[in-house]
């Protein structure tokens, strides 16, 4: 018989479901080409998606569900709803890009994109290895048709291609892990598995062999090198877009399984992970950071962008455990540091992305770095919003970029060992390599002569979300005492859980 806490633990994702059935169903009857009927369904049953999930995270329980398969914690809640908002502002700010490229008649960025969300809210939510998977999966086929959405586009073609097959592989390796992981240890739950490995009675060449792979998968998801190919590929031929879209909120829920799994499920072979996380974050920062100041391609540019910040992630996850020692303050302040860190990063590339959008129109697409010459004569608001981001991802005070990493860097000197501050140091100067990158393009932006004249005009929707989206990127900088706080309860809550 099934109680009711198994029902309460996945009622937003029944919610999400059934409207994302609903939603495509409506959607054969909207006959206006912008698709305002899909839309606004959409966007009313994300709200209240978000709201439920706010509640659920304000209330401060954690239950488990369906056989221990499911969890609802502050942790999983919090990422759920922030997901779920990105994936709202995202809709906002691609919806003028898609109807003026005829991406809109069939309607599937509404539908996908619901199902996209569905499937990162079963990875933040799952409690059992074939769950995770199943979750990865509903998220990543989604996200292939996303990326091929604009059927008559080469290169959008060319990268769902690319983004298949290497999707593909990626998930071959995280399934092959989870296999041997279950082989060795003989259990799907992830709180069994802790069990098992603590017991010390099973085979530890067998559980660091499967790891290996596991890492692997999650590796590909963050974005990080080695496993980086695909992402310059596929933020560049996608439609900008689709590419906010995979850019985004997908981030949180891969946050969540490098928890879940990590964390919850292999903290006793800590030693052996945070190893594999140190070569990542280290090839991550020296990856982005050089190979982003080779581009003139302003997507290709955040992409490279985007690998470094997942090696400051990475640097937050593997500071929580010291010599297999576990000190619950310290893991506390690293992973919550690690969260907060990913959770700014999404805000800052939902409104830098909102910019390239904003500046795209019909027939044009503003890629190029070259194509933001003179912004501030043109609009001084979306050029400052422009830089505001560019400065926080670069880590420069008083934008929230700089607490994030500040965060971090302080989650690693904290532990006192000579690795870990010499990691923070070597940080520290990929963040000052970084930053010319980032200040080149601001340069174009204010001392540059404009390419063009016309005058930058935006839908109010799009012009609200993005100066509060920006505003907040100066505002959470200034105090973010409020987010840091929550990001530790969270993590202090799904730790004790």
């Amino acid at each position: 018989m099934i109680d009711n806490i198994s029902w309460l633990s996945i009622y937003p994702e029944i919610v999400l479901l059934v409207m994302g059935c609903v939603i495509t169903l409506v959607d054969l009857g909207v006959k206006s080409a912008r698709r305002t009927g899909t839309y606004v369904l959409t966007m009313l049953t994300l709200a209240v998606v978000a709201v439920l999930q706010a509640n659920y995270a304000l209330s401060g329980n954690t239950f488990y569900g369906w056989g221990n398969m499911v969890v609802s914690d502050a942790m999983g809640n919090w990422l759920k709803c922030f997901a779920t908002v990105a994936m709202m502002v995202t809709l906002v700010y691609a919806r003028p890009y898609a109807a003026d490229r005829d991406m809109l008649r069939g309607g599937e960025l509404f539908s996908l994109s619901t199902f996209a969300l569905l499937g990162m809210f079963i990875m933040i939510s799952a409690n059992n290895l074939l769950l995770i998977y199943l979750g990865l999966e509903l998220l990543t086929l989604s996200s292939y048709a996303l990326v091929a959405l604009r059927r008559d586009h080469t290169l959008a073609t060319e990268a769902a291609m690319k983004y298949f097959v290497l999707g593909s592989m990626a998930s071959g390796f995280l399934l092959y892990g989870l296999s041997m992981v279950y082989g060795a240890t003989g259990s799907l739950d992830i709180g069994e598995i802790f069990k098992a490995i603590s017991s010390g009675e099973i085979k530890h060449q067998i559980l660091v062999f499967g790891l290996v792979f596991v890492v692997a998968g999650l590796a590909f998801k963050l974005g990080a090198a080695p496993f980086h190919m695909w992402i310059p590929d596929v933020y560049h031929g996608a439609p900008t877009a689709v590419t906010l879209l995979i850019g985004g909120a997908p981030k949180l829920a891969a946050f969540a399984i490098v928890i879940r799994l990590l964390v919850d499920g292999m903290l006793p072979l800590a030693f052996d992970w945070q190893q594999m996380l140190a070569v990542l974050a280290i090839a991550s920062l020296l990856v982005g950071n050089f190979a982003a100041i080779a581009q003139t391609n302003l997507k290709r540019m955040l992409a490279y962008s985007t690998i470094a910040q997942m090696g400051f992630v990475l640097l937050g996850l593997l500071s929580g455990v010291i010599d297999g020692e576990i000190d619950p303050a310290r893991a506390a302040n690293a992973y919550s540091s690690s969260m907060f860190y990913v959770v700014t990063y999404v805000l800052t590339t939902l409104a830098s992305f909102g910019v390239v959008l904003l500046l795209s129109r019909e027939g044009f697409e503003s890629e190029e770095i070259s194509d933001l010459a003179g912004l501030n004569q043109r609009s001084p608001l979306y050029a400052g919003i422009m830089a505001a981001c560019l400065f926080s991802m670069a880590g420069i005070p008083p934008l929230v970029g700089f607490y994030a990493k500040l965060s971090v860097l302080q989650a690693l000197i904290a532990s006192g060992e000579t690795f870990y501050i010499g990691l923070a140091i070597f940080a520290v100067v990929m963040s000052l390599i970084g930053a010319f990158y980032y200040l080149r393009v601001v340069k174009v932006m204010y001392f540059d002569k404009p390419v063009t004249a016309a005058t930058i005009s935006a839908p109010w929707d799009v012009r609200a979300v993005l100066t509060v989206n920006g505003a907040l990127v100066l505002i959470l900088g200034i105090v973010p005492g409020g987010l840091m706080s929550l990001c530790a309860d969270a993590i202090v809550r799904a730790l004790a859980s």
